[in-house]
């Protein structure tokens, strides 16, 4: 109850604070995207120095911690983010940038394989069945347990029930709401994977899935990974990257978790701190409109594939909508069938 007050006490009295902190990470996240999508010395550095960077790092953390050093033991890093789930997604994440890389630049045959071009599907399916599995974690404790509440290794309280039931079963659904599977390109001037059937059908049953996940599992962080995050690759799919949405949310996905690990003093002890509540009301609320967005998109999508008589996974199903043919418009002019 302290924790609940001292949470709702400062978003009252710290509001420019705390919108201050979330415009700096929505706004370096969309920088930081058009630098890594625009330029290869960008995306090297972004994707490669620092993840490498990170990696040295948390290593050099381990080992401290493992021979019980003072110095490993108080750092930020093995102290809030030393749990399963963020190593996970962290390096998930990078392997969905670099698949991704890939296909944007046509690098090599498998840049220009049609197999591998099912590689953004899998590796968001992946993306979505980790967070799945954290929330189910929670919903663990619930029914097996007998804990509403519950502390994670990194020292969050987590609210347990159903609102994680809800929202498991609701990314569940969410994989099934990725339509045309195979229909994957690079764009003409190479700054983007397109993937012109993810329209804001999918994009926006996603965001509140996923918004509804770090409401109920990251409770510490959902102000900035559940909002700013979402938000920033949303805006830029919406505005001026037609078809390129899972690239946003990968590479803003990728830099957030790296930034995160590395800094989560940033989110964790300094001014810009911004908690939940922990209002299960509200948790059950958002979990429940996440599975309706879901069940929803899905019907609609069933829908769109026996009205144009389409398997949604193998072909698209969005064909002829606003969204589709401006991304499409996009394509490069590649012959993927014969490119393997």
């Amino acid at each position: 109850m302290k924790g609940e007050q001292h949470a709702v006490r400062r978003l009252g009295s710290d509001t420019l604070i705390h919108w201050a902190g979330w415009a700096m990470v929505f706004i370096g996240l969309i920088v930081l995207n058009e630098v890594g999508r625009r330029t290869k010395l960008g995306a090297a550095i972004i994707f490669g120095v620092a993840p490498l960077a990170m990696t040295i790092y948390c290593v050099a953390i381990a080992v401290g911690v493992s021979q019980g050093a003072e110095w490993a033991l108080t750092n930020p890093t093995h102290v809030y983010q030393n749990s399963w789930f963020h190593y996970a997604k962290v390096y998930a994440a990078l392997a969905g940038c670099w698949g991704f890389i890939a296909i944007k630049y046509q690098w090599g045959k498998i840049g220009k394989a049609h197999w591998f071009r099912a590689w953004p599907f899998v590796i968001v399916a992946i993306n979505i069945l980790i967070a799945v599995v954290s929330d189910f974690e929670s919903a663990y404790h619930f029914f097996v347990l007998g804990e509403s509440t519950w502390v994670t290794s990194e020292g969050a309280t987590q609210l347990a029930g159903w609102n994680n039931v809800f929202n498991g079963i609701a990314g569940l659904i969410n994989i099934f709401c990725m339509t045309g599977w195979w229909s994957v390109y690079a764009s003409e001037d190479k700054t983007d994977m397109l993937w012109p059937d993810m329209t804001w059908v999918y994009i926006i049953a996603y965001d509140i899935w996923n918004f509804c996940y770090t409401y109920n599992c990251l409770p510490t962080h959902s102000w900035f990974c559940g909002f700013a995050l979402l938000l920033a690759p949303t805006v830029a799919a919406f505005i001026w990257n037609k078809g390129g949405w899972i690239q946003n949310r990968a590479f803003t996905l990728a830099i957030w978790c790296m930034f995160a690990q590395v800094f989560p003093y940033f989110q964790e002890e300094s001014i810009f701190v911004t908690h939940s509540t922990l209002d299960p009301g509200a948790a059950t609320a958002v979990s429940i409109a996440a599975l309706v967005a879901n069940v929803a998109a899905i019907i609609y999508i069933a829908y769109r594939a026996k009205k144009l008589g389409r398997n949604p996974y193998k072909q698209d199903v969005f064909e002829g909508t606003s969204d589709w043919e401006k991304a499409t418009a996009r394509r490069a002019k590649v012959d993927y069938a014969h490119a393997e």
